[in-house]
This record gives structure tokens, C-alpha cells and sequence, in this order.
């Protein structure tokens, strides 16, 4: 890769394309599939130029809702239902988050953290397997990050996590497609870019260069997490966005490979924008 702007073309391309399905409709006898052609005539838009999805968040351990509780069973039937509909990327959005683990993980258990009643990670890469679709791990978060604002705390237990889970799990199952480095920022967290090098590189090297990714958020009018306001006017702008993304890519172009903005914070007359800069 020979210049920032390569990187961010493949950023682009990542998120244009690794999460593009062959199509949403449905075909005549097939019972899976939730939209039909009688359903796309009716819309106003027409669907032949959209973005079409292949990929999606396997949300188990949340943030800010509550955890599904679903067993195999379910889990089963909502890959096969993704699959039908042309998922074939699925990206576990942490492993971990403070003290709920989703895998028996040695390291975590011994610093005070919950045993999972299921190793949800075997079961993901096995419904992964059988569904052909590949699976990215998403790696732990203590929740500290989001305490202190300080991304470097996430690197130490990751250093484990990232050991255990690709000796244990990722030389095992060939459905064991790449890292989902989950630290998700905005603008020049304290720490980020020797955060997500250090992290980004160890996943590397020992998996012998499978790909990694990131998926921040932009911090924009809509990002009033906390509070009791609907927007905010010390959003960030086009120019700013730019000016500090285009630093933290430059720090770690050699081993993050795609990154999926957010664009949840941010108005709708802003994506264009924004999004430009982006690709």
C-alpha cells in the first residue's frame, strides 16, 4: 500500500463492497426470504441502484440493550435466515464487555469475569461454518476506554484474548475469517492510534495476516449518548473529521485494512458529505 490515499480507497471499498449481497428479493418458492418483487414495485425508490448488504454485528454482549437470550436453536435459524437473504460476512461486535465474556476465556475469568453458560464463540463459528459465511472476532472490552477515555487500557487484556482465542478457536475453525479490533472511537481518542496499532498487529501476526477492521462512530449533532438533548452544537465538522481521521490512518494504514464508518450521529443531509471524505 503505497500512500494514505490507497488506504482510504480500500476502506472504501471494504465498506462498499465485503458487505454487498447478490440480492434482497425474494424468489418464487422461496420460502426464506422476507421481500418480495410485488414489495419492491411499490416503493418510490428504486431498488436496482442501492447498497446491498453481506454483512452484519452479531450484537450478543451489548452496550446498551439488552443481551439476547437465544440458544442454538435460534441462533440457527437467524443464520439461516441471513444466509437466505445473502449474508456472508458475520462480525461478533465484542467478546467481552466489562464482566460478561462470551467464550470460557482463562485469562478473563482469572481478572473477576462471569462464566458464560455457552461458549457462544464455538457455536458462532460453527453456524458459520455451516452457513459458508466467514466470521470476525471481535476482541474485548473491559470498559475502562469508556471510563477514562483512554483507549491504551484495552490493549493489555487483549494481549491474552488475542493469544487464546487464535490457538484455541482460529486455527480450528476454517470459518475464521478475520478481527474486529471493537475499541469504537471518534475524533483523537487518548491513545488510539498506539492502541489500534498494537492491537491490530498482534492479531495479525499471529493469524499470519488475516484481515482486521474498525468501525467508528462520527461525532456529530446526534451524538447525545448521557444526556437529555436531542442534538448538540459542538458537533464535529467535515474539515475536522477529515484533518483527524486522515492522522489516526496514518498511524496504523500497515494493520487496520478496512474501516466501517458509523453514520448514526450525524444528519441526514450530512452523509453525503461526510461519506465523501470518508471514501
Amino acid at each position: 500500500m503505497k500512500t494514505r490515499r490507497d488506504f482510504l480507497k480500500r476502506t472504501a471499498l471494504f465498506g462498499a463492497s465485503a458487505f454487498m449481497a447478490p440480492s434482497l428479493l425474494g424468489r418464487e418458492g422461496d420460502g426464506d426470504c422476507f421481500f418480495s418483487q410485488e414489495s419492491a414495485s411499490s416503493m418510490l425508490v428504486p431498488m436496482g441502484d442501492a447498497l446491498k448488504i453481506t454483512g452484519t454485528f452479531l450484537d450478543e454482549i451489548s452496550h446498551d440493550i439488552p443481551h439476547q437470550n437465544w440458544g442454538e436453536r435460534e441462533w440457527d435459524q437467524d443464520f439461516r435466515y441471513m444466509q437466505s437473504i445473502g449474508i456472508d460476512t458475520v462480525i461478533m461486535i465484542r467478546s467481552g464487555y466489562r464482566k460478561f465474556i462470551t467464550y470460557p476465556s482463562a485469562h478473563l475469568l482469572g481478572k473477576g469475569c462471569y462464566m458464560p453458560s455457552v461458549d457462544l464463540l464455538d457455536m458462532f463459528l460453527r453456524l458459520a461454518g455451516k452457513y459458508h459465511m466467514k466470521f470476525y472476532f471481535g476482541l474485548y472490552d473491559s470498559g475502562k476506554y469508556w471510563d477514562t477515555g483512554d483507549l491504551s487500557w484495552e490493549v493489555e487484556d487483549n494481549k491474552y484474548v488475542i493469544d487464546e482465542v487464535w490457538s484455541r478457536y482460529g486455527e480450528k475453525y476454517k470459518s475464521f475469517g478475520g478481527w474486529y479490533i471493537s475499541g469504537e472511537i471518534s475524533r483523537k481518542t487518548k491513545g488510539v492510534i498506539d492502541a489500534f496499532h498494537a492491537m491490530g498487529k498482534q492479531c495479525k501476526d499471529v493469524s499470519g495476516g488475516l484481515p482486521t477492521f474498525i468501525s467508528p462512530w462520527i461525532d456529530g449533532k446526534k451524538a447525545v449518548m448521557g444526556t437529555d438533548k436531542l442534538t448538540k452544537e459542538d458537533a464535529v465538522s467535515v474539515q475536522e473529521h477529515e484533518r483527524e481521521w486522515n492522522e489516526i490512518f496514518d498511524g496504523i494504514h500497515d494493520v487496520v485494512d478496512a474501516c466501517a464508518f458509523q453514520d448514526g450521529h450525524i444528519d441526514y443531509d450530512e452523509l453525503d458529505a461526510f461519506f465523501t471524505v470518508n471514501k
